[in-house]
This record gives C-alpha cells, sequence and structure tokens, in this order.
C-alpha cells in the first residue's frame, strides 16, 4: 500500500512540474500519422481546417506545442479538436468554462491528470483505430476450448483405469491443446495493448466517478453512464492482460493460459460486450479525450507571453476583423502588429519583410480563437469565420500537375467553399506565381475580387504591385518595409498603411555581391520599361 501511495506522489509531482510547461515530447511523422485517424473518422470537408491549410500554417508544430496530453484519448482529440472550427458561442464558451476550471484549481487538475495518465500512450499507432478494428474480429466460440479442457479431467480418470490408454491421452491433450493456443493467440496477439488500454480506461473511470467535482459533473455523469454499460468487460481480465513477468507466479500463470485457454476465452467474451457496447466506449473515448485536452489547452495558455479571449460573433451581412498586437509565438523576439478591418487585405513589400509570416499569424490566430478560445495577442474580436489558405504550394509530380495547376485547384476549393452560410477568412501568398506576367495579374485581379464580394475577407500577399490600383476598390492595402544600408538589409517587419512604393530586388543584387555591370543593366532595363512599356534586348 505504502509503495502504490508512493508511486502515485511521484507521478503528480512530475505531473505538476510539466504544467504550464513547453511539452517534451518529440513526434516522428509517424506517429503524427496515426494521431490523424480519429480525425480522419469525423471530417466535416466544408468547415473544417483542411490538409492544404493545415500544412501551409504549420500547424503540427503548433499542436505539438499544445500537446501537454496525458493519454492516447487526449492527443488524437486534441488533434481533431484543432482542425474543427466552432461556429457558435456555446461550443466557446463551455471550453472555456472548463479550462478556467482546470486552470484555477491545482488539486482537482491534478487528479485528473494523475486518472488520465494511468490510461497511458500508446506509441506509434492511433488508439481509436484499433479499438474499432476490434469489431473485425469474428468472435470463435468457445464450446472447443472448454470441451478440450474437459479432457484433462477424463485423461486423469483413464490414469486409474488404464494408465497407458491415459498417459497417451494426457499427452495428445496437452499436444492438441499447445499448438491450437499459439495458432490462435497469433490472430489477436497485436490485439492485447487494445484490450488493456480499455481496461485501463474502465479502470480510469471508477476512480473519475470518487472524485467530487461539481463543475465538471455532466462529463463525470457521461463517464459512468458509458463506462456501466461496460462493466462486466473487466471479469478476469488479469488474466488476458497479464504480462510475462519473470517470478514464479507469471510463469505459472502463463503455463495455466496454454494449457487451459483461459485468456483465449475470456478475449472472446470481451470482445462480444465490445461488440454490443462500442458506442459507450466511443463515449469514453471522446469525453475523457475532451477533458484531457482541455487540460493541454489550459496549460498551453500558461507557457505564452501575451494571449486573450477572443470575442467572436456570428454575422452574415459584414464580416470583420479586428486584432491588437498579434505575434508569431515560434518566432524568437516577435514583432506585433495590429489590423482592423472589413475589407480584404492586400499585402506588398519585399521578399523576407514579413509579409508571409504576418498572415500566417493572422490565420493561426483565427484557429486558435475558434478551436481552444486562446488569441496570441492583446485582444481578437471578429466574426465566426471558415479559415482556409493556399500558401506553400509545390509541384505534383506523382499527379503529373505542374506548379499551376495545383495552384488554381487550391484557389478553386476556397471559391468553392465561400458563400453567405458562414463568412471565410482566407490567406493567399503570391497568386498564381507559377504563370507569365500578364496573365497572372489579369486572373488574379479577377480571382481576388471576386473573394472579396463572396462573403469573404482575404489577406493576399503579392509582389504584382499592379493589383495595389486594379483592387482598391475591394482591398484595403498595407505593406512592409526595409532599409538598405551600405551592405546590409534592414527590415522592422511592422505593418504600414497603404501600398508599397519601393523597388529594392536590384538594389538587394549589389547587397549581396553581384557584379555591377548586371545590377546597372538591370536598372536601364526596368527604367526603360517604365517610361516605353518595352524590354531592352540583352
Amino acid at each position: 500500500m505504502f509503495e502504490l501511495f508512493s508511486k502515485k506522489k511521484k507521478t503528480i509531482e512530475k505531473l505538476k512540474k510539466r504544467w504550464g510547461r513547453i511539452p517534451q515530447q518529440e513526434y516522428t511523422t509517424d506517429q503524427l500519422q496515426a494521431l490523424k485517424y480519429y480525425y480522419s473518422k469525423h471530417v466535416d470537408s466544408a468547415n473544417d481546417v483542411d490538409d492544404i491549410t493545415w500544412n501551409d500554417l504549420d500547424m503540427d508544430s503548433f499542436y505539438i506545442l499544445i500537446n501537454n496530453t496525458c493519454s492516447s484519448m487526449g492527443e488524437e482529440c486534441l488533434y481533431s479538436m484543432l482542425r474543427k472550427p466552432y461556429f457558435d458561442s456555446a461550443t466557446q464558451q463551455e471550453r472555456d468554462r472548463v479550462m478556467e476550471y482546470i486552470d484555477a484549481n491545482e488539486e482537482k487538475r491534478l487528479e485528473l491528470m494523475y486518472i488520465l495518465a494511468s490510461i497511458g500512450k500508446v506509441k506509434a499507432i492511433s488508439l481509436y483505430e484499433y479499438i474499432n478494428r476490434l469489431g473485425s474480429i469474428e468472435p470463435e466460440n468457445s464450446l472447443k476450448h472448454i470441451l478440450m479442457n474437459l479432457l484433462y479431467p477424463v485423461s486423469i480418470l483413464f490414469l486409474f483405469l488404464n494408465p497407458a490408454i491415459g498417459l497417451l491421452l494426457l499427452i495428445a491433450t496437452i499436444s492438441y491443446s499447445v499448438f491450437t493456443y499459439f495458432s490462435g493467440k497469433a490472430k489477436i496477439d497485436s490485439y492485447y495493448s487494445v484490450i488493456v488500454t480499455i481496461m485501463r480506461t474502465l479502470k480510469a473511470a471508477e476512480k473519475l466517478e470518487k472524485i467530487h467535482i461539481p463543475e465538471l459533473q455532466e462529463y463525470q455523469n457521461a463517464i459512468k453512464t458509458s463506462a456501466k454499460k461496460l462493466k462486466t468487460f473487466n471479469k478476469g481480465g488479469f488474466v488476458v492482460a497479464a504480462m510475462k513477468g519473470g517470478n514464479i507466479a507469471d510463469l505459472m500463470l502463463d503455463y495455466f493460459r496454454i494449457l487451459t485457454h483461459t485468456d483465449l476465452i475470456l478475449f472472446y467474451r470481451m470482445l462480444r460486450i465490445y461488440r454490443e457496447e462500442i458506442q459507450a466506449l466511443n463515449n469514453l473515448y471522446e469525453t475523457f479525450g475532451f477533458l484531457d485536452s482541455m487540460i493541454a489547452c489550459a496549460s498551453f495558455r500558461r507557457i505564452l507571453s501575451c494571449w486573450s479571449k477572443p470575442e467572436l460573433i456570428e454575422t452574415k451581412k459584414q464580416p470583420f476583423l479586428e486584432i491588437d498586437s498579434v505575434y508569431h509565438p515560434m518566432i524568437d523576439n516577435a514583432v506585433s502588429n495590429s489590423i482592423r478591418t472589413t475589407k480584404s487585405v492586400l499585402l506588398t513589400g519585399s521578399n523576407a519583410s514579413g509579409k508571409s509570416t504576418f498572415i500566417k499569424t493572422v490565420a493561426i490566430n483565427a484557429i486558435l480563437s475558434q478551436t481552444i478560445n486562446t488569441a496570441i495577442c492583446k485582444s481578437y474580436r471578429a466574426s465566426f469565420f471558415r479559415i482556409a489558405s493556399s500558401m506553400a504550394l509545390t509541384d505534383n509530380l506523382l499527379g503529373n500537375e505542374s506548379y499551376y495547376i495545383v495552384e488554381i485547384k487550391s484557389l478553386k476549393r476556397i471559391l468553392d467553399r465561400s458563400d453567405e452560410d458562414i463568412p471565410m477568412l482566407c490567406f493567399i501568398d503570391e497568386v498564381l506565381r507559377g504563370t507569365n506576367t500578364l496573365e497572372r495579374i489579369a486572373a488574379s485581379s479577377t480571382i481576388l475580387a471576386n473573394l472579396s464580394r463572396n462573403h469573404c475577407i482575404c489577406f493576399a500577399a503579392t509582389h504584382d504591385l499592379e493589383l495595389t490600383s486594379i483592387l482598391e476598390e475591394h482591398y484595403q492595402n498595407y505593406h512592409f518595409q526595409e532599409q538598405i544600408t551600405e551592405g546590409d538589409v534592414l527590415f522592422d517587419y511592422k505593418l504600414y498603411d497603404g501600398r508599397s512604393n519601393s523597388r529594392n530586388a536590384i538594389k538587394l543584387l549589389g547587397v549581396l555581391g553581384y557584379p555591377e555591370d548586371i545590377i546597372l543593366k538591370s536598372q536601364v532595363a526596368c527604367e526603360l520599361f517604365q517610361t516605353e512599356g518595352t524590354w531592352k534586348k540583352v
């Protein structure tokens, strides 16, 4: 008993130290892929953060930064939560209420974390996938195992009546038992870890029931109701789940299982209960996962130097966005910026001046505001938005598609998702960069104008200064700027009103040490085109 108490105390101390700190767990590509399975079964293609947007914004990195969960259920539910923005105040308020309670009540929080940690995490697989894959196993009739076990007393009886026959029968029974045991166990061996996790989940439900938390009673009741439907699942479970150890007791239990098939019989009994109550198990999964996710999100707030609760408003006619001092939390000494707009926004400025980082920062804040009610800025006030981007695109070599084809398909999906039901907030970096200048400006101006009219606020970054004039009725112009000194380029990463008037690309050649004749010829060619509209042959 003392040993158990000491172990619990040590675990709680570790959990206490984790709270409010950057998670240290690293994830492989395969592990991240496994975490997506739960979300893949709950996709809402019209409203979710789609794959293109998720990858554009490097949201995997944000997920890792937030993921201070204690269980596999929490990990997978948190990932799904970040991909599924809400569009109602009730969901927003409830998530914030739970996070506020968790943050303010350390003792109860640590109890919850301890219970969730007792469920644990499975590595490199999706727990949700394996739980639901159990349903693909057809339960075997245990009669053959039971009849085989009846042969043991029969063999022993024959040992007294006819020792020779009795001995042969006993040897044959043992041989058949060993052979059929290992062949039967091979079919289900990969699912034992899932069975163990389900058992731990039901034990966690028992522990949670003993804690008095009126503020979370709704979730406790949901867990209690679901666990009750699975109450017989754990019966005899220690025989199924017992791990091989080095002591005599473990060895004897292992021999017992081989000879009697008790673990196989119990496994298929558990499987039948599972198949009857799969919905109850999924409810347990989602409720525990939600609580674990909320703990992680509350902890995430603690690591931020500046954050706020967003004010989100349902609007249909005129969407708006107001952000004060927004910054990117993964950039050291990040420069903050503010913006207020009811129109789409066109961003100009040179490379590396901050355009892409700014629109990514706004997009990330929009997602976090509508998923975990946390904005990384002094204040965030906006409409509820669908959120989509078209930024970090590449050629699709496997699909035999050029960059331009990939790009116009990406933009088309944004146009298709824009409607008057829910406003769209979209982010486009260097629209139609994959084609020639003439057609790029003609097509991009038309596409961007269409987006701005269609119940949408679009943030678009471009080097085509012509667009600032063409779209000035539909877009507010903002820019980033730089200073070129002798041998250096200085950026302040601040957002300025109006369009960029600087053309410093050729000057930057000089800063980087290009030959002077290249620089001079480039300047002459540029000036000729500006005055005469033609390019000088080289």
